[in-house]
C-alpha cells in the first residue's frame, strides 16, 4: 500500500463523483463525465451536461438544496451507470413484452421513463427498509417498554444495524469491490486535487481514500439525524409517528446535506471529530484501487475541471 500524502492546507474544489461499473464520473457544476476502462483496455470519456431539477433560486435555499441534491445524485447516478454498463453487455438479447410495451408507450422517452422509474422503486424500497421496518420492529417492543425515548433510541439502533449490515453484506459480492476500488480511487483523485498536487497515478495513489464529502457519510448522518429527530417529533398516535417517519424523510436529508456541505467546506476541530464515524465508515465502501484505476478517474477530472488553474490560483 502507498504512503498516504499529508499536507496541511485543503481548498474546495467542488468536484463530486461517484463510482460506476469499471469507471468513474467526476461532476463539475452542471458538467459532468463518465470515464469507463472498456473490456479492449481503452478508456472512453463521456462528456455531457447534467442541470437537475429546480431552479437556481430554490438550489441555494438551505435544506431545500439538499433534498433536490439528493434527488439528482440519484438520477444522474443511475444514468451514469446505464452508460458503464452498456460497455459490458455480454450478449444482445430479446427484448421482453414489458419492453416493448413501454417502446410502444413512451417512444423515444423510454429509456428516461424506465430511469425513473427504477429510481423511485429504489426510494420507496430505501424508504420501507430503512425507514418503516426499523419502527415496526420497535413498535413490537411497545408492550414491555414504556419509554417513548427509549423506543425511539431502539428503533435508530435498528436503522443503524440494517444500514451497517447491508453495507458489510454487499461488500462481500465481487462485482462491488471493484465498484469500491473505483470508489477509492474517486476520493483518492478529489483529495489529490484539493491538497495542491500535480494530478498523475503516483500522487493520487498515494493520497487518502476517505473524504468528508463522501456519500457513505451522508447516509450514515442521514440515520444519526433521523434519530434525533424522532427523538423530538413523537405523535400520539401510532400511525402520524408512522407518517411523520415518511413525511420527515426530506427535511432529515436536506439537514444531512447542510453538515455534509459544512464539513467538506471545514477544518473545525469540532466538525472533524463529527465526520469520524462517516470516514471511518468509508473504510467499508472504499478499496484502495490500481493503477489503471487512478487512470481512469484522473481522466474523468480532466475532462470536467482545469486543475492546473485551480491550483495556480489556491495553491501559488
Amino acid at each position: 500500500m502507498e504512503e498516504k500524502v499529508h499536507m496541511s492546507t485543503t481548498r474546495y474544489s467542488g468536484i463530486g463523483g461517484q463510482a460506476v461499473l469499471e469507471g468513474i464520473m467526476m461532476k463539475n457544476q452542471d458538467v459532468y463525465s463518465v470515464g469507463v476502462r472498456k473490456p479492449d483496455g481503452e478508456i472512453e470519456v463521456h462528456l455531457s451536461t447534467y442541470e437537475g431539477i429546480g431552479n437556481k433560486r430554490l438550489k441555494r435555499l438551505p435544506i431545500v438544496r439538499g433534498v433536490i441534491s439528493f434527488v439528482d445524485s440519484l438520477v444522474l447516478g443511475m444514468k451514469c451507470l446505464t452508460f458503464s454498463a452498456s460497455f459490458y453487455d455480454e450478449e444482445e438479447t430479446q427484448p421482453s413484452k414489458a419492453d416493448q410495451l413501454i417502446d410502444k408507450l413512451f417512444g423515444e422517452k423510454a429509456e428516461k421513463v424506465v430511469m425513473d422509474l427504477t429510481v423511485a422503486f429504489s426510494i420507496v424500497m430505501a424508504v420501507a427498509i430503512f425507514m418503516v421496518l426499523p419502527y415496526f420492529a420497535a413498535a413490537l417492543l411497545r408492550k414491555v417498554i414504556v419509554s417513548d425515548t427509549l423506543l425511539a433510541l431502539i428503533e435508530g439502533g435498528i436503522r443503524l444495524l440494517l444500514f451497517i449490515g447491508y453495507i458489510l453484506l454487499i461488500s462481500r459480492m465481487k462485482d462491488i469491490q471493484r465498484v469500491f476500488q473505483y470508489h477509492g480511487a474517486e476520493h483518492k483523485c478529489i483529495n489529490c486535487v484539493e491538497h495542491g498536487l500535480e494530478l498523475n497515478v503516483e500522487n493520487v495513489r498515494g493520497s487518502s481514500k476517505e473524504h468528508k464529502r463522501c456519500g457513505t457519510s451522508f447516509l450514515l448522518i442521514v440515520m444519526v439525524i433521523s434519530i434525533l429527530f424522532f427523538l423530538v417529533i413523537r405523535p400520539e398516535t401510532l400511525w402520524l409517528r408512522l407518517v411523520s417517519r415518511i413525511l420527515l424523510i426530506p427535511v432529515i436529508a436536506g439537514v444531512s446535506f447542510e453538515f455534509l456541505r459544512l464539513a467538506g467546506n471545514s477544518d473545525n476541530p469540532v466538525v472533524n471529530l463529527l465526520s469520524k464515524p462517516g470516514l471511518m465508515l468509508q473504510g467499508l465502501t472504499t478499496k484502495e484501487p490500481d493503477e489503471k484505476m487512478a487512470e481512469v478517474a484522473i481522466c474523468a477530472v480532466e475532462a470536467v475541471f482545469d486543475w492546473k488553474a485551480y491550483e495556480e490560483a489556491n495553491f501559488n
